[in-house]
């Protein structure tokens, strides 16, 4: 598959900038003392989580993204995608295990669908999603 057709979710960028500010800001207490250096560790961290983490889907699998590797589940793998009480979207796989899907919220879901190739199913008013942006 090309990047192309992958779809991608992230943590909002907006953590990203806010760790790049908290590194700045961090850089004279840190620099006070040489045993205060381990300060920007924290920023870094965050910054490098926010810049990796997150869930890409394409028609053969699912990747699950974390700040320090991935986990891969093919689509035949997963029973069940749904989303739980907090907001977020889970996927239950065929031997009963539950992941949570990083970045991914419960209406993000015919997003995630749509990039199996598949339709969405219809969304309980008894008609079934567009095909497209344009609501045709």
């Amino acid at each position: 598959m090309s990047r192309a057709d992958t779809v991608r979710f992230r943590p909002n960028q907006a953590i990203l900038v806010a760790a790049i500010v908290a590194f700045i800001g961090a850089l004279p207490l840190a620099t006070a003392r040489w045993w205060l250096l381990w300060v920007l560790l924290v920023p870094l961290g965050i910054g490098l989580w926010a810049w990796r983490s997150g869930t890409d889907a394409d028609a053969r699998e699912l990747r699950l993204r974390a700040l320090v590797g991935q986990r891969r589940v093919p689509w035949d793998r997963v029973a069940e995608l749904a989303g739980d009480a907090r907001g977020r979207a889970v996927v239950r796989l065929d031997d009963g295990q539950v992941l949570v899907l990083p970045a991914v919220r419960a209406t993000e879901l015919p997003r995630l669908v749509a990039a199996t190739g598949q339709r969405p199913p219809d969304d309980g008013t008894g008609r079934e999603q567009p095909d497209d942006d344009t609501g045709q």
